[in-house]
C-alpha cells in the first residue's frame, strides 16, 4: 500500500480557556456526572446547565453533542482503567487480567445507565465524540488479549472488538435486570468459556 507523503496541515494551537469560561466547564462537567449517575445518560442536558449556574447555549458551546459531555465526564474512568491494564500487563496469568479488566469494564459501564448502550452504537465509529472513551480502551484491551493469546490461554481467532461489543452488551443485560445482581459475573464467566482454547 502506497504510504502518502503529503503533510497535514497544522494545527493552530488551542488557546487556553479563561479563568471563567474554566470555571463553567468543570461546573458543567460536575454537574453531568451527578446528574447521569441519577438519571442515567439521557438526563436533560437543560437541567445539567441550570444547575451549572449557566445557559444551554455555554454548555453546547463547550460540548457541542451529548456524546461529547459523556466523553468528558468518562475520562477520568477511562484513565483509571488505562492505568489498570498497564498493571495487568505483568500479571504471571493473561488470561485471568484480561478477564479482570473486562470485569472492570462492566463495573464502570454499570455506574451510568445508558453508558452501555451508547458505547455499543458508537463502538467502531470513530467520528464519534466517544472514540476518546472506545479507542484507548480498545488499544489498552487489545495488549491484553494478545499477551493471552501469546500464553496459549485464548483462542487466536477471538478480536478485541468481538469483546468490547460482549463486555457492553454484559453491562447492558445486567442494567436491565437490576434485580439479579450476579448476572453480570455469570455472563462474563460464559464469555470467559468460549474464549479459551481447546484443551
Amino acid at each position: 500500500m502506497a504510504i502518502s507523503t503529503a503533510r497535514t496541515p497544522a494545527r493552530a494551537p488551542q488557546r487556553p480557556m479563561r479563568a471563567d469560561a474554566r470555571r463553567n466547564y468543570d461546573r458543567l462537567l460536575t454537574e453531568a456526572r451527578a446528574a447521569f449517575a441519577e438519571h442515567g445518560t439521557d438526563a436533560s442536558l437543560e437541567d445539567v446547565a441550570r444547575r451549572a449556574g449557566v445557559g444551554i447555549g455555554t454548555l453546547y458551546r463547550h460540548f457541542p453533542t451529548r456524546h461529547a459531555l459523556m466523553s468528558a465526564v468518562f475520562q477520568e474512568a477511562v484513565a483509571a482503567l488505562i492505568d489498570r491494564s498497564r498493571e495487568l500487563a505483568a500479571a504471571e496469568r493473561p488470561c485471568a487480567a484480561l478477564v479482570e479488566w473486562l470485569g472492570a469494564i462492566i463495573t464502570h459501564a454499570g455506574e451510568y445507565r445508558g453508558l452501555a448502550q451508547a458505547l455499543i452504537s458508537t463502538c467502531r465509529d470513530e467520528n464519534s465524540a466517544l472514540s476518546r472513551c472506545n479507542v484507548p480502551l480498545r488499544e489498552a484491551g487489545a495488549v491484553l488479549l494478545s499477551r493471552a493469546q501469546d500464553a496459549g490461554s485464548v483462542r487466536a481467532d477471538v478480536s478485541i472488538d468481538d469483546l468490547m461489543q460482549l463486555t457492553n452488551a454484559i453491562a447492558l443485560a445486567a442494567e436491565q435486570s437490576p434485580d439479579d445482581p450476579a448476572l453480570a459475573e455469570r455472563l462474563l464467566t460464559l464469555t470467559l468459556l468460549g474464549l479459551r482454547t481447546a484443551p
